[in-house]
C-alpha cells in the first residue's frame, strides 16, 4: 500500500524539516519490506479566500485533486481518536491487509479541515486534545509511521 502525506502550509527549510525528514526517510526505508510504500510529502499553499469555510472548502479541493483514485484517507483532525502506536499499526496494517492501494494522509491548515471532507475521510486521527504548530504534526505524524513500520516488524524501536 502506497502512503502518502498531503500537507496545507509550506515547511520552511530547518531544524524541524530536517527531523520530520529524517523519520520520513525511515520510514521509507522500513515499511516497503512491510508492504508500506512511503510516496512522499506534497504540500499546497493555504488558501487566501476570506472565510474559513471557504479557506477549508478550497483547500479541501486541491488536496483532493491529489489524492490517488480509489485512495483510502486518514485526517489528522483536532475531533479524531486518539489511538495508541499499537492501534495506529492495526489500523495501517488493516487498510494494507484488506487489500487498499493506497492511503493519503492529510495535514490540514489552520482552518481545519472542511466538514465534506472530514465525512469523506475512512479515519480522524488526534494528536490529543492541545492544538500543534504545523511543524510538530509533521515531525509527529514522521516518527509514528516510522514507528508503525517498528512494531510491525518486530523492531525493539518501540517498547510497551
Amino acid at each position: 500500500m502506497k502512503i502518502n502525506v498531503y500537507a496545507v502550509g509550506r515547511m520552511k527549510n530547518g531544524p524541524e524539516k530536517e527531523l520530520a525528514d529524517r523519520y520520513f526517510d525511515r520510514f521509507g526505508k522500513s515499511g516497503s519490506s512491510l508492504g508500506l510504500d512511503f510516496g512522499g510529502v506534497s504540500e499546497i499553499s493555504e488558501s487566501r479566500a476570506q472565510g474559513a469555510s471557504e479557506r477549508q472548502d478550497d483547500e479541501a479541493q486541491r488536496l483532493q485533486a491529489q489524492f490517488a483514485s480509489g485512495a483510502a484517507l486518514l485526517l489528522l483532525d483536532e475531533r479524531g481518536k486518539n489511538l495508541t502506536s499499537m492501534q495506529f499499526a492495526d489500523f495501517l496494517a488493516g487498510f494494507r491487509d484488506g487489500g487498499a492501494k493506497s492511503l493519503a494522509i492529510a495535514i490540514g491548515g489552520p482552518d481545519g479541515h472542511s466538514a465534506d471532507l472530514r465525512a469523506r475521510s475512512d479515519l480522524l486521527l488526534s494528536f490529543g486534545a492541545l492544538t500543534w504548530p504545523h511543524q510538530m504534526v509533521r515531525i509527529m505524524l514522521a516518527e509514528q509511521l516510522y514507528r508503525v513500520a517498528t512494531i510491525l516488524a518486530g523492531h525493539p524501536y518501540h517498547r510497551a
